[in-house]
């Protein structure tokens, strides 16, 4: 039993050895995370216009939101942690990933609602369905979305600088509005419902004065009038067109069948 110590001894050592070599495993040498303005600096840069091989103009918007993204995730209470946000939402705006764009400006405004630059994020938010406004004889549903972005611009930062900016294209959207119910008219006009077609136009002057469609309004749906032999409302109508647009195109078209009509 003596000489067999040493063997149960040596093999326990072998087993030792074998499992310490399985174990020992090089570690990798991973590089420290660069600090948070070191981050910001970096996604700022690579927001730049670079050419690629001297020849290709691109700007790297994945590579600065990964930089930016990386603030968020490692420094959330970084001064650039914030700023990194808005960084986000402005690549993913001028990338033209409109959808991803104002996911983060909503989020903006949701996790910071007494920050400075909300109104900044609103506007934007608006201009992310703006982009996506499609032509007037199309479904205008990116309008409307646009235009109560807006509206919550105007109503909830009258003062801000954002806001100027926001009245401007409001009346812009209302106009698109105001052209595609204009447009519908039209088409039901041409195939000659006119009750249709005089309900587009009504709309139009109540829903939309003042922007510059009244005069077209009013004598197209004059002559929806006359067509549905409602002639006197149709004298009405180009009388106010005489009376107080007499400086537009159709004014001298209404005297016309008002001269006619006597």
């Amino acid at each position: 039993m003596l000489a067999v110590a040493p063997a149960r001894v040596l093999l326990a050592l072998g087993l030792a050895l074998a499992l310490g070599c399985q174990t020992t495993v090089e570690q990798p040498d991973f590089e420290d995370l660069p600090s948070a303005e070191e981050l910001y600096e970096s996604g700022t840069r690579k927001l730049k216009l670079q050419w690629w091989m001297g020849v290709f103009p691109r700007v790297d918007y994945d590579g600065a939101i990964e930089d930016f993204q990386s603030i968020i995730d490692n420094y959330p209470y970084s001064e650039f942690a914030v700023k990194s946000e808005l960084r986000i939402a402005d690549a993913y705006f001028a990338d033209k990933r409109y959808e991803e764009a104002l996911s983060y400006y909503r989020d903006f405004a949701d996790l910071h609602p007494q920050h400075e630059r909300v109104p900044y994020t609103i506007l934007r938010s608006a201009m992310c369905h703006y982009e996506q406004v499609a032509t007037i004889d199309r479904d205008q549903t990116a309008t409307f979305d646009a235009m109560g972005y807006l509206e919550r611009l105007m109503r909830d930062y009258p003062y801000a600088a954002e806001t100027r900016e926001g009245e401007r294209i409001f009346l812009e959207l209302r106009g698109r509005l105001a052209r595609s119910v204009l447009k519908t008219g039209d088409f039901y006009m041409s195939r000659g419902e006119y009750q249709a077609a005089a309900e587009r136009y009504r709309r139009v002057v109540d829903e939309y004065p003042g922007l510059g469609h009244d005069p077209e309004a009013l004598f197209k749906l004059g002559v929806c009038y006359g067509q549905m032999k409602r002639n006197d409302e149709a004298l009405r109508l180009f009388h106010v067109i005489v009376e107080n647009y007499r400086d537009s195109r159709l004014a001298e078209e209404a005297q016309e069948r008002i001269s006619a009509a006597n």
